[in-house]
């Protein structure tokens, strides 16, 4: 689990996914999204976007593996997280989530990062903010 005392400002970490049909299948069978949009290529094409895009909580659930798993990790807990979506998501692309620690509150033992995810051409397609709090281990 990790400690709050190793943590420090300009702290980052990055993960990255591969963007799959059946990842945004998958995550319409989840979470309910069945939108056209994301599952009809007749009816994506029609649209503004020329194509299928994946869901954007699907893109900013990557967001949730890089608190959970890696800044700061285990034992982290989500207060809040901004979202602005910024570009689409296709079928295919590969995304890098990106996140910063700008602050650390050692009270409540909490911080924040600036996030943000990237497609494989380096564009930003998601940006925002996260306030996260560590767990402190009761064990022993």
């Amino acid at each position: 689990m990790t400690r709050f005392e190793d943590l420090a400002v300009g702290r980052s970490a990055s993960v990255t996914l591969q963007v799959t049909d059946e990842a945004i299948r998958r995550f319409a069978e989840l979470s309910g999204d069945r939108n056209p949009l994301h599952l009809d290529d007749e009816f994506a094409a029609a649209t503004f976007f020329r194509g299928r895009i994946a869901q954007g909580m699907l893109t900013a659930s990557l967001l949730s593996t890089l608190v959970g798993m890696h800044l700061p990790g285990t034992g982290a807990i989500y207060r809040s997280q901004t979202l602005e979506f910024l570009r689409p998501v296709r079928p295919g692309d590969v995304l890098t989530a990106h996140g910063e620690v700008t602050a650390l509150d050692a009270a409540d033992c909490s911080m924040v990062l600036a996030t943000r995810i990237e497609n494989q051409r380096g564009e930003t397609v998601l940006s925002g903010e996260a306030v996260v709090g560590l767990l402190r281990d009761r064990r022993g």
